[in-house]
Parts: C-alpha cells; sequence; structure tokens
C-alpha cells in the first residue's frame, strides 16, 4: 500500500519505472499491472525480484545480484584511445568500433561547468562518441541507422533504446550506429551537432560500409528522436559546429552532407521536450524526409504526435504511422515494431 499512495501522489507521466523490490505476498501477481493502471502514461518494466518479507534479511546475495543485473550504474565504453575519432580512424565494416564523434580541443559548444555539482549524467569531460553495429556476414546490406537513445537529456536510456535495437536492425540488414550525444547541461541543439557529425562520417565511409550515400536514416526515441529532428530542420546539409560556436575549426569531415533519408520518431515527434512542432511553413521549407511515427494510445503525448503529423502531411512529408494500441511511453525495443520499421526503411532507400 506505500508502493501504491506514493504512485497515486506522484506523477511519472512519461518515463519508464524502473524494476523495484517487492514482497511475494497475497497479490503480488497483480502487482505490475495495478502499478500501470496507477501510471498510464509510464512503462513498467517486468524485470522484478520478488522475495517473502520472511526471506529479505537472509536474500543479501540475491538482491545484490538482481541490483546488478539492471546496469543502472554502467560506465560508458568509451574509445580506448583518445585519438580514436571519426577523422582519422578507417571505418571497420567487419568489426565493432567506438570512435569520439570531436578532436580532442576541438568539441564545439562546451559548457564552463568544471565540476558534476549538477547531477549531470556525464562529467565535464565527456566528448561524445559513437559505437558501430556491422552487419553480419552472409547478410544483405540495406542501408544504416543511426540511433539515438532518450532520457528527457538527462540521460541516454541505452539498455533499452540503443544497444538492442542496433542489434537488430543489423541482424536486419542495417549498418547500425548509436550515437551518445551530448546531455544537460548542452540542449538538444549542441546533441544534434553531434548526431550531425555521426551522419557525415557515415557518409563519408559509405561505400566501406557497403552502402549506397544517400541510404542513411536517423532515428530517436523521445529525447532523442527530438534531438534527430532538431538536426534535420536547423543542422543538416553542410552546417557545422561554428553555427554555435564561432572558435570551432571546421576539418575535412564537415564538407560532408549531414542530411539523412529518413527518420524515425519513436515515441517522440518534431519540436522540444513535452511541446511537438505544428510549424507547416518550417517543416515545408526543411524538406524533411520520409518520416516514421510509432507510439503507443496510452502515451501522454499521443494529442502532441497527432499534431505534429497533421503538420507534416499539410507541409506535404512523406509520413507513416504505426499506433500500438494500448501501450505507454518507453517501450524501447519490446512490441515487435522492429521488424515493420525494417520493411519501411528499406522500401525508402529503395526508393530514394
Amino acid at each position: 500500500m506505500p508502493v501504491y499512495s506514493f504512485l497515486e501522489e506522484y506523477d511519472f507521466g512519461a518515463k519508464t519505472i524502473i524494476p523495484f523490490v517487492t514482497h511475494g505476498g497475497s497479490g503480488f501477481s497483480d502487482t505490475r499491472n495495478t502499478i500501470s493502471e496507477l501510471q498510464p502514461g509510464a512503462f513498467v518494466s517486468d524485470n522484478t525480484l520478488s522475495l517473502s518479507r520472511n526471506d529479505v534479511a537472509e536474500s543479501e546475495d540475491e538482491i545484490r545480484q538482481w541490483a546488478e543485473s539492471l546496469n543502472l550504474n554502467v560506465e560508458d565504453d568509451v574509445p580506448d584511445n583518445q585519438s580514436d575519432t571519426v577523422a582519422n580512424t578507417t571505418a571497420d565494416p567487419h568489426s565493432q568500433q567506438t570512435l569520439y564523434l570531436w578532436e580532442e580541443g576541438n568539441v564545439p559548444a562546451t559548457t564552463e561547468y568544471t565540476q558534476n555539482n549538477g547531477n549531470y549524467a556525464d562529467d565535464p569531460d565527456f566528448r561524445p562518441y559513437i559505437v558501430t553495429f556491422p552487419v553480419p556476414e552472409g547478410t544483405d546490406v540495406k542501408g544504416a541507422a543511426l540511433i539515438c537513445a532518450g532520457g528527457a537529456f538527462q540521460f541516454r536510456s541505452d539498455q533499452n533504446e540503443g544497444t538492442p535495437v542496433a542489434q537488430s536492425l543489423s541482424e536486419a540488414g542495417f549498418q547500425s550506429f548509436v550515437v551518445n550525444y551530448r546531455l544537460r547541461p548542452y540542449t538538444q541543439e549542441e546533441g544534434a551537432l553531434d548526431l550531425a557529425r555521426a551522419v557525415r562520417f557515415v557518409r563519408k565511409n559509405a561505400e566501406s560500409y557497403g552502402i549506397d550515400e544517400k541510404d542513411i536514416a536517423v532515428m530517436g526515441f523521445s529525447a532523442g528522436g527530438i534531438l534527430a529532428g532538431e538536426m534535420l530542420l536547423n543542422f543538416d546539409g553542410t552546417i557545422n559546429g561554428t553555427a554555435l560556436d564561432a572558435g570551432y575549426v571546421p576539418d575535412e569531415l564537415d564538407g560532408v552532407s549531414a542530411d539523412a533519408a529518413a527518420d524515425g520518431m519513436i515515441y517522440s515527434f518534431y519540436g522540444r521536450l513535452s511541446v511537438a512542432s505544428k510549424d507547416v511553413e518550417k517543416f515545408a521549407a526543411s524538406d524533411l524526409p520520409p518520416t516514421y511515427f510509432c507510439y503507443g494510445t496510452r502515451n501522454p503525448f499521443v494529442r502532441e504526435f497527432e499534431a505534429c503529423i497533421e503538420a507534416l502531411q499539410e507541409a506535404e512529408v512523406s509520413v507513416e504511422v504505426n499506433v500500438l494500441d494500448g501501450r505507454p511511453h518507453g517501450y524501447g525495443y519490446t512490441e515487435n515494431w522492429i521488424p515493420e520499421y525494417a520493411k519501411w526503411l528499406e522500401n525508402v532507400f529503395a526508393n530514394n
């Protein structure tokens, strides 16, 4: 009952309720459904640990193993070498690579904070980077997809919206890249520059990756989708770091276009956190690519999705919509939407 009372008083909105420890008493089987009813817009993970209250004292090892399995405090797998960047490293289409997006000392629009005193997910020395997920040998290559996990620009939900999505898309024939963009205290604009840089790397190495340079998609979940939309609206083409930082020194990679042929909005939209853009004129002027929307009917932002889609259609942007009945925000790689998205993406690339 204390858990239920807490959930009734606190609005989780479009968040993921992380797994919890509960005792396996009467009614335990209904706990997850009850929490889902109390928080209809939140995604409730099924990775729970059930313990009888009488066994808690003797279950220290089990609880520790369960907590560690959640990977809530896993350190980022950053590049081994500070000089491993997208500008100076040869793309390897057969092995996974982890590469910084910017050269050390030349990251545009860096903040001036020197210590992590704001509960930020990343420390001041964080450098944005990508992780590659090559198409398995023997699988036909169909194009490339760059993935931005969500997290309200406060964290990157890689376990749910990054790595497993990249793995699935690579198995479906898409060279996949997880983009670890900047978070608070940065804005979606700096993150859009990070994504644009990643797109340029993929396009520059299109031949190595076995793709047509036009067949590149960006996609994101929640805040990650908003970031992808920011890039497509304001930081595509050859717009580089000087747009936000006059001291940034452009390099050869900045001469490569950051345009994308498709956009995936997974419970997301063009706009900013919580508020979708309905700017028909801006949409029409931005030459936006075909956009795929996927969201659930229990998402608290359904009206924002619908309004954004309507404005895009009025601007004559090609839109595909996949609505999942009864699903909330934050379902990530679950719900079997990825195969349909992959088919849509293949069709978009085939008609480029």
